[in-house]
């Protein structure tokens, strides 16, 4: 019997490979890169390579006043546009000691859930499709087209909403819009079950999703990974609750703080599913108070040329995919001194490095899709 050695290519047997997902990949909300190394199957090591979309903001908004940086603030995360502006004129407001009116207060916090419901169902649509299930998508989308169609009447603005204000909010409602918003809400409302049953009761996408991609309570600390994300790994925070801003202190009977457990892709998606849930009825608590509200001011008047005393605050927000945070510093200028943002996105899929290696290539994108993060809120 002869005996013979066939050779594989260089000793590939031993060779890891590297694979990179990326930077144009479809299922990413953007321009995001993984660098993978694969054994076999299985993911050694992950590193996500961010910067493609960075645009400086940071920078921009010390060559902006504090009128004009609204516009660069609501633009790094496209999907949450008015709790972005929402963090930047908290940030001023509380450099000059200004209370805001109540009915802007309310307003405030109405459209904010909104804007979360928005964001949710964006996410609740795509992730299903990035697992080869297309019909959410088009249920997402009609959702979405009825909230849209009230913010747009209120703002202008379909996804960059430019309506709030130093002071309070652009201007009072239109006539009739509390009616057409509460309509709107109770349609978005019947047909939620679409995603409690077409998706979560989804045999397939169950077995796709659960038990995988576990994240720990640990690495969410250690990571600063915060939002549904973290509070579906079992860490029970969030700001509306634990410190409270706009009218969230009046509202804590309403208020749910969802967690899961689990820690894998479905909790993630359970916790998103429910948040929306609560951020209707929170929404619909909102217009019942607005309601009742007397006539007022929706905005304070301000002086032509609008300057924060020198000094440094922080504000921070529960954003839609998270917490996130403004630190002002102010030497008494128009323009900020500097402003740094602490975007959600940006925590969140540093994850990604302790969460991807041990898992099959095959859910990858089950996990990267179930972090629900927009790219451009990583890069900013």
């Amino acid at each position: 019997m002869t005996e013979t050695t066939v050779g594989i290519g260089g000793a590939a047997e031993s060779t890891d490979m590297v694979l990179n997902i990326g930077p144009q990949h479809p299922s990413t909300h953007g321009v995001l890169r993984l660098r993978l190394v694969l054994d076999g199957e299985r993911i050694v090591s992950a590193e996500p390579v961010v910067g493609y979309m960075h645009r400086g903001a940071e920078k921009l908004f010390e060559a902006r006043d504090y009128r004009q940086i609204v516009m660069l603030a609501n633009r790094h995360d496209w999907l949450s546009a008015f709790s972005n502006e929402l963090g930047v004129v908290m940030a001023v407001e509380r450099m000059l000691g200004m209370e805001v009116p109540e009915r802007a207060v309310w307003m405030r916090t109405l459209l904010a859930e909104l804007n979360r419901v928005l964001n949710h169902l964006m996410f609740l649509g795509s992730y299903p499709l990035e697992l080869g299930g297309i019909t959410p998508i088009f249920h997402a989308f009609r959702e979405r087209e009825e909230l849209q169609a009230v913010m747009e009447e209120i703002s202008g603005g379909r996804m960059h909403y430019m309506f709030n204000r130093v002071g309070g909010l652009k201007e009072d409602l239109p006539a009739g819009w509390l009616g057409r918003a509460r309509a709107a809400i109770a349609d978005v409302r019947t047909r939620m079950d679409v995603y409690d049953k077409l998706v979560h009761g989804n045999e397939i996408f169950r077995g796709r999703t659960r038990g995988v991609g576990v994240l720990s309570a640990e690495a969410v600390h250690a990571y600063g990974v915060s939002g549904p994300i973290a509070r579906a790994s079992g860490v029970d925070f969030d700001l509306r609750r634990d410190e409270p801003y706009l009218a969230y202190g009046e509202l804590q009977d309403v208020l749910k703080v969802i967690t899961r457990t689990e820690g894998d892709c479905l909790a993630r998606f359970e916790c998103l599913l429910d948040q929306t849930h609560n951020a209707l009825d929170l929404a619909v608590a909102c217009l019942d108070r607005m309601a009742e509200l007397p006539p007022g001011p929706i905005n304070q008047r301000l002086p032509k040329v609008l300057k924060a005393p020198e000094g440094a605050t922080y504000a921070w927000t529960e954003n839609p995919l998270g917490i996130n945070g403004y630190y002002l510093v102010s030497k008494g200028e128009k323009t900020p001194y500097r402003l740094k943002l602490r975007s959600a996105s940006y925590n969140n899929i540093q994850a990604l490095a302790v969460l991807l290696p041990g898992q099959l290539v095959a859910d990858m994108v089950a996990i990267l899709g179930s972090l629900f993060f927009v790219v451009g809120d990583i890069d900013k």
